[in-house]
């Protein structure tokens, strides 16, 4: 049978990976924008959200789980695609900002989708409203940047 614990470990590693697919999305465009200020930008992004994905490790640690250290598999995929459809444009700032907006759709969804689980303890739901916030605020402001871009 599952205790609290066991799904507040499931629901925060599911977490993870999302955030360590974001922070790597990040990495990807930060390396492949024109825009030194965009470059930038998406660098200091990535580092946000590994220390969110450190965060959510020591959160997944005190429930006696063994966090997850590693993007998921369509995650990966994503980044690839990213790397190979940056290849063929150009590296054109507009598309990666594109990319970056679709990225943040995703990991905005998926933090919404646990927002209001009445099976986690509070301090894992507190962790995840912090984070939602932090992560509502950049996937606005990326929004806000590919409208001015497009």
């Amino acid at each position: 049978m599952d205790t609290a614990n066991d799904h507040a470990v499931r629901v925060l590693n599911s977490l993870i990976e999302t955030t360590l697919d974001s922070a790597n999305g990040y990495k990807e465009a930060a390396e492949n924008a024109q825009s030194s200020q965009f470059g930038s930008m998406f660098a200091q992004r990535a580092a946000r959200r590994a220390e969110l994905v450190a965060l959510l490790q020591q959160e997944v640690r005190t429930f006696g789980g063994s966090p997850e250290t590693d993007q998921s598999l369509l995650g990966k995929a994503h980044n690839k695609f990213v790397e190979l459809k940056t290849a063929i444009m150009g590296g054109d700032d507009r598309a990666v900002v594109n990319e970056v907006e679709r990225g943040e759709d995703v990991i905005k969804a998926k933090y919404e989708a646990v927002l209001d689980d009445a099976e986690l303890p509070p301090t894992a739901r507190d962790l995840i409203n912090r984070a939602y916030g932090a992560i509502k605020a950049d996937h606005d402001e990326v929004s806000r940047l590919k409208r001015q871009l497009n």
